[in-house]
């Protein structure tokens, strides 16, 4: 099921601190693939709980057509790397607006799965940056806090 997109630098749910999940129930993991169905269709590459208006810490991402769709539950970045470059970046939540921002070009996370299984990833590249955005959205940051200069 699609669900509809919260949009606006202004948008109050957008800029709040979203919840831990605390038990994976089955109307959750409907939510998540319903999410990541959103995603796709909007031609995203990532999405967070907060930009269909639930605040949880729930993000998915796809940066690559080719891969399949990571579910990130309760995403948590352990570790990022020195190393950092500047992208021009684009949000659903921010229709026709674009931000340079400075990220970690590696970072290892740490979340659940969808079946709540504990997982850690290494993630690179375009992922990692995916990865960040979405985890921004969790804290209640967007794009347009982070340019960089």
């Amino acid at each position: 099921m699609l669900l509809p997109i919260q949009t606006g630098q202004d948008n109050p749910i957008l800029r709040q601190k979203s919840a831990e999940v605390k038990k994976l129930t089955a109307q959750l993991k409907r939510l998540t693939l319903d999410m990541a169905e959103t995603m796709e269709v909007k031609d995203g590459i990532g999405l967070a709980a907060p930009q269909i208006g639930q605040l949880l810490r729930i993000i998915v991402v796809k940066p690559n057509p080719k891969e399949k769709t990571l579910i990130l539950i309760n995403p948590e970045i352990k570790k990022f790397s020195r190393k950092k470059d500047v992208m021009a970046e684009g949000c659903l939540s921010l229709p026709n607006i674009e931000a340079p921002v400075e990220r970690a070009v590696k970072i290892t996370v740490q979340a659940l799965d969808l079946n709540g299984r504990k997982i850690k990833i290494k993630a690179k590249g375009l992922s990692a940056r995916v990865i960040q955005h979405e985890v921004d959205h969790l804290e209640g940051i967007l794009i347009v806090d982070k340019r960089a200069s």
